[in-house]
């Protein structure tokens, strides 16, 4: 075999390989000779068939398969005699305007993984997120679970916000109904951001069985294109006002949340250790994201197209799982590949940055630190050490906590080599805000 690479634009190469045709030559007559051995036409006897007629039958199917196994093995020897490491899948191209006698020749055209020299990160700067939990924090968080289980109660007076109000509506823009822009026995709770401002304030002190009539104006960048900036009329009957009654903090509502005996002590003990794992992973999670933002920004390095391609089409696919699972028909919706590219290629950079820091750091990440992990992951269900063993009967189950640990492993390299300043953060600021308004 003879092999030379060329490169090419970027990160990619091409090898040209040249194999003796009497090696694929042998091989064919090997396997023609085993097939003879078993094979069974009509008019023959099994293991009977002469060669010649096995070789019209078989021969040009066995001659794909042989060289397709021997431009697998040849390309994986060309690659490691020149110390290449491939990105992607490579594009195989037999060559017919070089063939030399007695040879069969092809291109392989590929990328190559970047050589990656990650930034001196001892000059990067971060804040890491402070946040003590207080007794306060533990009363917001139960004020929202009660929130979340709140029941509304008719009543006989003008809609406030807060209340859920059931609605006729129909609209019109020049007199004509418009796509979407009618329902009946339509609920909402007022003050919630579900209707336009403009719409809700018309709403807004109506009682049961009073209506409502008013122009407004779409805003220009409405998500509702085809209304988007025109002047829309509508008429709307209020059926219903509910005002909503939050559940009594009492044995009931504890035994709501899990605590069988209905001790309340018990369920805030309860909400203090799920609000301590929460905060606990939110600052986790913010430092890493300034960490990974911060290498991403120091090493614009140059990625394999390929890597970005499958990563696109990863994120596609992802994207259309994720609203199929909430019941929306995707199969009339597009996911082009493109759309995710910007996320596909931060990814993949940020991957081959954290490969070079685990290989030249030694940032592997250790069993126990992947077993904290789950251990920690199982908390959140009813049955810890089942959802552990669970994890542990298939090692697969564990990629995604070792990719965790491994990235909690840089993010602790790198803040002990670079200035990292402690900042005191609010408890609804950690939690987004997020129904803690």
């Amino acid at each position: 075999m003879q092999a030379t690479l060329e490169s090419l634009n970027g990160l990619e190469r091409r090898l040209n390989v040249s194999l003796p045709l009497s090696e694929i030559d042998t091989e064919v007559a090997v396997r023609l000779k085993k097939i003879a051995r078993t094979a069974k036409l009509s008019g023959f006897r099994p293991g009977k068939v002469p060669l010649k007629i096995v070789e019209q039958q078989f021969g040009p199917q066995v001659r794909q398969e042989v060289l397709g196994d021997v431009v697998k093995k040849s390309f994986g020897e060309a690659v490691r005699e020149q110390n290449l490491r491939v990105a992607g899948l490579p594009s195989i191209e037999p060559r017919v305007d070089g063939d030399s006698a007695g040879a069969f020749e092809y291109s392989a055209t590929f990328e190559i993984y970047p050589d990656v020299d990650v930034a001196d990160v001892s000059g990067l700067s971060f804040k890491r997120p402070v946040h003590e939990i207080v007794e306060s924090d533990v009363d917001r968080t139960l004020e929202i679970l009660r929130r979340q289980r709140v029941t509304f109660d008719p009543v006989e007076r003008p809609a406030a916000s807060g209340d859920l109000v059931t609605i006729d509506y129909r609209g019109t823009i020049d007199g004509i109904e418009f796509p979407g822009g009618a329902a009946a026995d339509h609920g909402v709770v007022l003050g919630q951001g579900r209707l336009l401002p403009e719409f809700e304030s018309h709403v807004t002190g109506v009682a049961a069985g009073g209506t409502a009539a008013f122009d407004l104006k779409f805003p220009d960048d409405y998500h509702g294109k085809e209304v988007a900036g025109k002047n829309a009329h509508f008429e709307v009957t209020v059926k219903r006002v509910a005002a909503p009654r939050l559940p009594e903090v009492d044995a009931d509502f504890a035994k709501q949340m899990g605590i069988e005996d209905g001790d309340l002590e018990k369920l805030r003990a309860e909400i203090r250790s799920n609000v301590e794992r929460e905060v606990k992973t939110r600052i986790r999670r913010r430092l890493k994201d300034q960490v990974m933002q911060a290498l991403f920004d120091a090493n614009q390095i140059e990625v394999p197209k390929a890597l970005v391609d499958m990563e696109s089409e990863r994120l596609s696919q992802a994207a259309a799982q994720d609203l199929a699972a909430r019941g929306v028909d995707v199969r009339q919706l597009p996911f082009p590949r493109e759309g995710f590219e910007p996320q596909a290629r931060r990814r993949v950079t940020l991957g081959l940055i954290l490969a070079e820091l685990v290989r030249a750091h030694d940032l592997q990440p250790r069993p126990d630190q992947v077993r904290a992990a789950v251990e920690e992951h199982a908390q959140s269900f009813e049955h810890p050490r089942e959802v552990v063993k669970w994890y542990y009967q298939v090692p697969e189950r564990l990629n995604e906590f070792e990719s965790m640990a491994l990235e909690e492993n840089v993010v602790q390299w790198v803040t002990s080599t670079a200035q990292v300043e402690d900042e005191v953060i609010g408890f609804d600021e950690l939690m987004g805000n997020a129904g803690h308004a």
